[in-house]
């Protein structure tokens, strides 16, 4: 972000861009995904499927993408450890960027579109696509951490919130009515139900905890793309296309704003806050549609959320406004 843009942008709340260091290198042994060595970043796969039918999944593909879920879990894990009062979310993007070309992977958000990182790292008031930079985090923050990585043809993609030190009551209220609103929407998914109901299920929860929920950006499918269809608005109401079949592979992602739902991009072109400053939240997982409901490809080894087991060792509750259980 220019000198200009840093004086003359209208942030809408105390966030401000550090310094973003060089784009870090991928070793030539690892694949890339056809976005990785474009000038632009577009990914010419992803520009001629857009509006093609939703891919089934199934067999040694459908194992590839569990394999890549898998990893980009592992490398989210080590990321979280990581994030404490005074560590750089440039130092977490390291940390996520040699991770995982140490498991043979390219970490798919880099160059993507010319995103100039290996991770989105959104703090406080940031929905998402935050840019890792010199600013250190801070005590009372809170970040959400989205890793994605790509091997064997395929993308990974999952997201969590991390409490950076004790969080203040509406940071615990906000992110755990967030990890609720996820679990909501997984309860809607199974065979021949509709993809825009995840939405419904979403904003009911959200509304319990006086929460809004973001319209621009949502759900989609991952797979030989890093997004491609279905598409899956988490907003009541809405108009996602579609019926879920078994095989098909997808995120929900709710992003979930204490005030108004509304966001207002930076001049960088990619970080995304809310209009009024309040804080955001947000978590995702990738899933499958099996013919029994759902399986859950990016889960956490003990079905446990970072953030919970911060709470457990700081001896903090749970909020058990409007709770639905995982």
């Amino acid at each position: 972000m220019s000198e200009m843009d840093l004086a003359t942008f209208n942030f809408t709340g105390p966030l401000r861009p550090g310094k973003i260091t060089p784009k870090r290198p991928v070793p030539a042994t690892i694949a890339r995904p056809d976005y990785a060595d474009n000038a632009d970043g577009r990914s010419p796969c992803e520009e001629a499927d857009r509006g093609n039918k939703v891919k089934k999944w199934s067999g040694e593909e459908l194992d590839k993408i569990r394999e890549i879920c898998k990893i980009s879990r592992e490398v989210l894990d080590i990321a979280c450890a990581a994030a404490k009062p005074g560590v750089t979310t440039d130092e977490i993007d390291r940390i996520v960027h040699e991770a995982t070309i140490a498991r043979g992977c390219y970490p798919s958000p880099l160059n993507y579109y010319n995103f100039p990182k290996s991770v989105c790292t959104s703090v406080n008031e940031i929905i998402c696509h935050g840019i890792p930079d010199s600013r250190e985090l801070q005590e009372g923050d809170i970040v959400n951490l989205d890793v994605s990585c790509f091997k064997d043809g395929v993308h990974g993609d999952v997201n969590e919130m991390v409490f950076i030190g004790k969080p203040d009551a509406d940071s615990l209220r906000l992110v755990h009515c967030t990890y609720e609103c996820l679990y909501a929407a997984i309860k809607t998914v199974a065979p021949g139900n509709l993809y825009k109901h995840c939405g419904d299920a979403i904003e009911a929860r959200a509304s319990k905890s006086h929460c809004s929920v973001v319209r621009t950006y949502s759900g989609h499918g991952v797979g030989d793309k890093f997004h491609t269809a279905p598409t899956i608005s988490h907003y009541a109401n809405n108009k996602s296309p579609g019926i879920m079949q078994v095989g098909h592979v997808f995120t929900i992602e709710p992003m979930i704003n204490l005030g108004t739902w509304q966001d207002v991009t930076w001049p960088d072109r990619w970080t995304s806050s809310t209009k009024d400053g309040k804080r955001s939240a947000q978590f995702e997982h990738s899933m499958v549609v099996t013919p029994n409901g759902v399986e859950l490809l990016t889960d956490w080894a003990d079905s446990v959320p970072y953030y919970q087991r911060q709470l457990a060792e700081w001896g903090i509750p749970l909020p058990t406004d409007g709770e639905v259980s995982s």
